[in-house]
This record gives C-alpha cells, structure tokens and sequence, in this order.
C-alpha cells in the first residue's frame, strides 16, 4: 500500500519524527485527546474538535487495518498486480485532497507556518520525497509474494534498522541496553523468517530494502526538517506530489500500460474507497497526535498489529507457524521496552 504510517520521537533522542504510512502509524506524544481546529462556518473563531483517545485510537486502528486487507485484496482476489500504479494513484489522490483541506478546513493550517524556499523544498523535500517513494513501492512489491502476517513481523524491525543507521552516522551512541533491544527485535525477526512457510527470497529483499529505505527517510527528516512542525496532513501535503510525480517517472520502467489495461478489474469504486481510507488513515493521524502516551500508544499499534494479522488468517487464510509467534512475542517485547525507555 501506499501507505499510504509522524512520529516525536526526536524528542527521546532517537530520530523518528515521519510522516505516517497509510499501512503503519506510530506515534510517541503526550496528552489526553486530540485537538484539531474545524474550519469556521461563520464569522468569529475556529471551534476545535476535540475527539476523545478512546474513539480515535480504534477508527485509526480500524483506518490501518482496513487499508493494508484492502490493498491485498486488490493485489491477490482481483488480479491488479501493480503496486506503483495503485501507490501512485494514492499519493495523486492525497495531494488533490489536502489541497481541498487547505481551502475549505485548518487541517492544513500547519502549511501557513512553513516558509518553503526553492532551495529547501530542493535540498530537503526532494530527497526525502525520494527516499518514501522508494519505501513505499518497495513494500507493496512485498505484499505481492509475502502474506501480511509475514510483513508485519518483519516491520518490527524498523527500529532497529533505524538505531543502526544512527550508530553509523553517530547521531545516537549504542550502550547496553540499546544493544539489548536490537537483539531481542533481530532475534525476533529472524525467528519469523525462519518459521514462514511460503518464504519468498524477492518479496524478503523488497521488504528489508523498504525498511532501510524507510529509516533512512525518518533520519533525514529528523536532520534536514529539523525544527519543522510537520503532522501527517501537512507533510502529505508537501510529499505526496513529490512522491507521485516519481512514481509516474518509473511506471514506464516497470508496469508499463498494462495497469491501465487491467483497470477494468477493479472499477472505479474500489479505486476511490481505496485512496479515501488510505487518506482517512492521515486525518485520523492528525486527531491521533498527543493521544495519550508513548507507550500507550505503542500498546495500541502492538494490539492493531495482532487483529490485522488475525484479520489475515481469516480473510487469506495465511498460515502463522508456532515458531514465528515465539518470534514475533520477542520482536514486540523489544519495541515495547525501546518505547518505554524512550528510545535511550
């Protein structure tokens, strides 16, 4: 999927403050719900729509769930093979729709406190921009030959690959218990690796290349937009046109016209509802910012994770092997402990 999952991690130390993925959010912030400004209908001030954790946090867990089962409906049941076309299509249709948002609410509002230079939106936006797209085509390949069980494992490891970055490039310094935790997660993964029953080496590559594509573009948000108050509607606003405008470049290279051949199999409805829950997934990001803790926030994204692999096996019939629940046990007992001590 496009994901089509803004996290303030920066502030524990570790550079994870992104722009949420459609198929994964995360989020380490503070507060008791949500507070988004609603666009004024009459003369005066904004009202602030105020939603509560325990509503947002299951329609964000619903909005997550239902996009990745969606994708891989479209993916496997319908025959559409084409996860740069459907990305793009996403990322099309998230910048026709924050553009709306811009004029007619204040989600967007956060656009107005960003001076964006031509040589900021060069230096910074484009690489980044680069950096997602790349993420994002990389892990819908994956869901062509990998079951989302599988998948979601495998994203466990994302922190680590995000520390290993940091400790290449010394912007985070590993100590013991650091170093604990990307054992428990690798650990974890390779266990999940190890117990998958349709293991498929290209679809494996495609996921682990995604992931360092993916903690490369969270660091260098944290470097290059430091500074930058960014939530999840006004970073799809800048990116998501960056990100398609690439993705068209490489569909020539890699799907062709046949996408637009094989439209008829998915219809103009599943296009639309696919794109609008993958953009619901973002406004529902934006209301999930300062829900609640870091850690009970990670509680929620572990619970999530385990219905939509549950989800999985029902809806797909994706085996999961004893050994990759022993596996994936330990990979979530690692994130939850790197949340817990805030990343240090």
């Amino acid at each position: 999927m496009s994901s089509t999952n803004n996290e303030k991690d920066a502030e524990s130390g570790v550079p994870l403050m992104a722009m949420p993925r459609a198929s994964d959010v995360e989020k380490d912030l503070s507060g008791a719900h949500a507070e988004v400004k609603a666009s004024p209908r009459s003369a005066g001030q904004a009202k602030k729509i105020s939603i509560p954790a325990y509503i947002i946090i299951p329609i964000w867990m619903a909005c997550s769930i239902t996009v990745i089962l969606y994708n891989k409906y479209i993916y496997d049941p319908l025959q559409f093979p084409y996860p740069v076309f459907l990305t793009t299509w996403h990322l099309a249709f998230s910048a026709i729709a924050t553009r709306v948002l811009l004029r007619t609410t204040t989600l967007v509002d956060g656009v107005k406190d960003i001076e964006m230079t031509r040589d900021r939106f060069v230096k910074n936006i484009l690489p980044i921009g680069a950096l997602f797209s790349g993420s994002l085509i990389l892990s819908n390949y994956a869901y062509l030959t990998l079951s989302v069980p599988f998948i979601q494992m495998l994203k466990a490891f994302n922190p680590v690959a995000i520390l290993l970055i940091s400790f290449a490039f010394r912007i985070q310094e590993p100590n013991g218990r650091l170093m604990l935790i990307v054992f428990m997660i690798s650990l974890g993964c390779s266990l999940a690796a190890y117990g998958e029953l349709h293991f498929e080496m290209f679809g494996f590559i495609c996921q682990c290349l995604a992931l360092l594509f993916e903690a490369s573009r969270l660091i260098m948000i944290q470097l290059l937009l430091h500074g930058l108050k960014m939530d999840p509607i006004v970073s799809l606003h800048y990116f998501a046109p960056v990100c398609a405008a690439i993705n068209l470049l490489i569909i020539p290279f890699t799907e062709g016209m046949e996408p637009f051949y094989a439209l008829h199999r998915v219809g103009i409805l599943v296009l639309f509802t696919n794109a609008g829950i993958a953009f619901a997934l973002n406004v529902a990001a934006v209301f999930l910012i300062s829900v609640g803790s870091g850690l009970i926030l990670t509680l929620a994204g572990v619970f999530k994770d385990i219905l939509l692999i549950s989800a999985s096996v029902l809806a797909f019939g994706s085996p999961i092997t004893p050994i990759q629940v022993v596996g994936y046990s330990i990979s979530l007992a690692g994130l939850v402990t790197f949340k817990q001590t805030g990343g240090k």
